[in-house]
């Protein structure tokens, strides 16, 4: 295995990623966010380079001081050979298994693989099902004319962290809501403001630049307040010339029919989010 640091290879692994989207969109957006600025110092590990059959991204191991913190040890994996990806996955310097971690992607030998991995290890395996979805082109949703009035648009800031703890779906521990701080802090979002800053709805997106937790309060919901929000984050994503991409629970009607109305396309993936928790961690 190895640690791409150089410049120039993250900007041609990242050309190489584009390229293969969207299949590669969950460590495509992670290398653009390293390419630019690395806000979540995370790093890049490939089986061999140039030609490489499988490709991960971490933090840097200095980085996720809490061994207990599978939300900051975010990682995301790709494969061209399944084998491959096997063996990285499996290489202890490639993942330290001794810790707690996520792990994200979006093929199905990835999700198996790790299954086998964890039940061999003694880690426990919390896996969480999504459908992916994938607007065919931003630029176009950037250009609808935003319309927030009786509210104003405005972007989060970490005093916010605890509403959204108390409505994210992986919420209600101390450790979300650092993990959501560093969201606000570190990612675009965007968020409608009412009556002396009161949060309406909002919307942020991830170190994997996929949008994540989009919420409007019951009060203000069949409004159109989501849309504005979702359209006022997309200028900021797609302006950094990111995808603009995000997941769904597969029963989620409302949602997919959401979505859909914005133009968004599911994708034919499943997006697994795979929490894994040392059993003597428990």
């Amino acid at each position: 295995m190895l640690i791409l640091t150089c410049s120039s290879k993250l900007q041609l692994l990242e050309g190489v990623l584009r390229k293969g989207l969207p299949e590669t969109l969950l460590v495509c957006g992670a290398v653009m966010h390293i390419n630019r600025g690395n806000p979540a110092q995370h790093e890049v590990v490939v089986d061999s380079w140039p030609e490489f059959k499988a490709v991960l991204t971490r933090p840097r191991k200095e980085v996720v001081k809490d061994k207990r913190d599978y939300y900051a040890n975010l990682h995301a994996a790709f494969y061209r050979e399944e084998d491959a990806c096997r063996t990285l996955l499996e290489n202890k310097d490639a993942i330290d298994w001794d810790k707690a971690f996520q792990l994200q992607g979006l093929q199905d030998g990835l999700y198996q693989a790790v299954k086998v991995m964890a039940e061999a290890r003694s880690v426990h395996m919390e896996p969480h099902f999504y459908q992916a979805v994938l607007h065919p082109d931003a630029a176009t949703l950037c250009q609808n004319e935003l319309r927030s009035d009786p509210f104003h648009l405005g972007t989060l800031n970490p005093s916010h962290a605890a509403l959204l703890n108390d409505t994210y779906e992986f919420g209600g521990n101390d450790r979300s809501l650092h993990y959501l701080r560093s969201l606000i802090e570190d990612f675009p979002n965007a968020c409608l403001l009412g009556h002396k800053g009161k949060l309406v709805a909002w919307s942020l997106s991830d170190a994997l630049g996929c949008l994540t937790h989009g919420y409007a309060l019951p009060e203000y919901r069949g409004k159109g307040h989501m849309k504005t929000v979702m359209q006022a984050l997309a200028r900021k994503l797609h302006a950094k010339d990111f995808a603009l991409y995000a997941r769904v629970l597969a029963d989620n009607k409302i949602s997919k029919q959401f979505l859909s109305g914005q133009g968004f396309h599911l994708l034919p993936w499943t997006k697994y989010i795979l929490f894994l928790i040392p059993n003597h961690m428990k």
